[in-house]
């Protein structure tokens, strides 16, 4: 829900995964690490299955991470619900405009030829179906797609639903990036949602520090592995049936590095009216 890069672009600082802990190009994770992949890996295999050209929006938290991964040969035109298209790299320290924000109030830039719009025809964006990505976190995903990510419906638990339900009703496409577990070890890909659901039926993929795993009309594919982890490791930290493709394809080396900063371009001709 609140993008903060462009195509090509590593936001100023911006961790790379050896500085964030990332595994060796061997596929080897650092000892006492999260089996599989890095959060900072995670993001990579994320935006590397987001077509070039596409109009994007991230949500809080590890989505935010997409931006610093976009394939240098692509490029990314990202939406913010509070009326930016075509948002920049995070401003450098000390460079921040206090009256461009994003969606969270964090500090962004805006690339040349971005729009800025009101708040109503951003949401007239999302729910017209004129956003093609939208990437989002998650407490539970059910096995039909169903999306939890905003409550845990718990006595006194804070609301937090933002624009979530309008997004996975008008994006196109909803991609989720979560760990494959709660810290207690509690699986988060589930039979059936046990907190306040987002949508319904709406998740198309979800990546974890595991596996990625296609939503489909035939059950939950997994169609990759973490390297060094199995298939039955994963089919044991989630709470329903796995499939394997006729061949699961086991990675046996990191994702792709970030691809190096490039020069900002401005969004396409085919915004959305």
């Amino acid at each position: 829900m609140l993008p903060v890069s462009v195509s090509g672009t590593s936001p100023a600082a911006s961790p790379t995964p050896a500085a964030a802990g990332a595994a060796s190009p061997a596929g080897a994770a650092p000892a006492g690490a999260t089996p599989g992949w890095t959060r900072e890996q995670m993001a990579q295999l994320v935006a590397e299955d987001i077509p070039d050209g596409a109009y994007v929006n991230l949500g809080i938290g590890m989505p935010e991470l997409v931006a610093q991964y976009v394939p240098k040969d692509r490029e990314f035109i990202f939406q913010t619900e509070n009326g930016l298209l075509g948002m920049g790299p995070t401003p450098a320290p000390g460079r921040e405009d206090p009256e461009l924000i994003n969606a969270g109030k964090k500090p962004v830039t805006a690339i040349p030829g971005a729009a800025f719009f009101h708040h109503a025809d951003s949401f007239t964006m999302i729910r017209g179906g004129h956003i093609d990505v939208c990437v989002l976190g998650a407490m539970q995903v059910s096995e039909r797609g169903d999306l939890a990510n905003w409550s845990t419906g718990e006595p006194g638990a804070v609301p937090s639903v933002g624009g979530a339900m309008d997004l996975v009703t008008g994006v196109r496409r909803i991609l989720v990036i979560t760990e494959h577990t709660t810290k207690t070890g509690e699986p988060k890909i589930v039979k059936k949602c046990t907190y306040p659901l987002t949508g319904r039926g709406v998740v198309d993929t979800i990546y974890t520090n595991l596996a990625i795993i296609d939503v489909t009309a035939d059950g939950l594919v997994a169609r990759r592995l973490a390297p060094g982890v199995t298939f039955a490791e994963v089919q044991t930290a989630t709470a329903v049936p796995l499939r394997a493709p006729g061949e699961v394809a086991e990675a046996g080396a990191s994702p792709p590095e970030a691809a190096p900063g490039a020069s900002a371009q401005a969004p396409s001709p085919r915004v959305a009216p």
